[in-house]
């Protein structure tokens, strides 16, 4: 079985070829990733099952990338159909505020997330095994993630013991920006052998976690994938979850992705030091905050001029 994933609802992803998302009232529909160094000519790419346990398998006319749009009966349309990464045309499905379907549900045979639970348990109870205080750090690309992570390691010096799980996609740029200031550092590429995804889960963490020494450490910070919508979607184990917004961003990031904002417990605000420069309402943006997370601490940060690395330090430590 691939390696799955779901965004706010129920949007699975399985990696062996055909992704699944699933609505809010049942309907299927989804795209085709085709490996063709392992695609039979002619072969089938994907099979799937609605409630009766019928199966449909998606023909082979399906090219690589193909939306398709699956119900109890099988594939209902695909390709030229529908618009890219499984997106509904409109006149093809009409009004997107409600997609008008049966009561087709696709039976799972497992929770898709049970393996990443269960590896974010073992992750927790390692962490708590050798009294390690775990947060995990995200973010959109850009943010000034890893530049606030920077100034976190150079304050706390000696008065903690760092270790820092780096996740991307590719390269080992921040990994080494982080390099040489007391802490550890272990690197996970998710291109590496992950297939590249756009988060970190509880798994990669704990591969992460075997490239440190425990025993050594107070605190670990697991700095995950730039992205504001999956990595918002895993338990990876950690105690507390902080993101790092971007001033940059506009006020109106946490209303179009809510699960994020949502999920965590703290929130910087970042390049506070650009606001003169910007059309930004900071009241707005705190208005917008509040809807969706009334209770996460908001620290007004700049980590380029080290405005409000205190206040972030004060909620690490204060753990």
């Amino acid at each position: 079985m691939g390696r799955f994933h779901r965004h706010d609802g129920e949007h699975s992803h399985s990696h062996e070829g055909f992704h699944t998302h699933i609505d809010e009232d049942g309907r299927v529909y989804g795209h085709v990733h085709i490996d063709p160094a392992h695609a039979a000519p002619g072969a089938p790419e994907a099979h799937v099952h609605d409630e009766t346990g019928v199966g449909s398998d998606v023909p082979p006319r399906i090219k690589s990338g193909d939306a398709v749009v699956v119900s109890g009966d099988g594939v209902v349309a695909s390709g030229d159909d529908l618009t890219s990464h499984g997106h509904h045309d409109p006149e093809l499905l009409g009004d997107h505020s409600k997609y008008e379907t049966g009561t087709e549900r696709i039976e799972v045979l497992e929770r898709i997330f049970d393996e990443n639970d269960r590896a974010a348990a073992r992750n927790r109870e390692l962490f708590d095994a050798h009294g390690i205080t775990s947060v995990n750090v995200m973010s959109s690309p850009g943010s000034g993630k890893t530049t606030l992570l920077a100034r976190t390691l150079d304050a706390l010096g000696q008065t903690r013991r760092v270790g820092i799980v780096e996740g991307d996609i590719e390269t080992a740029i921040d990994a080494e920006r982080l390099r040489g200031k007391g802490a550890q550092i272990s690197l996970v590429n998710t291109g590496d052998g992950f297939g590249g995804e756009c988060h970190l889960d509880a798994p990669m963490v704990a591969h992460g976690l075997a490239g440190l020494n425990l025993d050594e450490l107070d605190l670990v910070l697991i700095e995950n994938v730039g992205n504001l919508v999956c990595p918002a979607e895993f338990d990876v184990g950690a105690h507390r979850r902080a993101m790092v917004f971007s001033v940059t961003e506009g006020e109106d990031k946490p209303l179009k992705y809510p699960v994020m904002f949502r999920t965590v417990d703290a929130v910087v605000a970042n390049k506070t030091d650009l606001l003169p420069y910007l059309d930004f309402d900071v009241e707005l943006f705190e208005h917008n905050l509040r809807e969706v997370n009334p209770t996460a601490k908001l620290i007004w940060a700049s980590a380029k001029t080290g405005v409000g690395v205190d206040e972030w330090l004060g909620w690490l430590c204060q753990m």
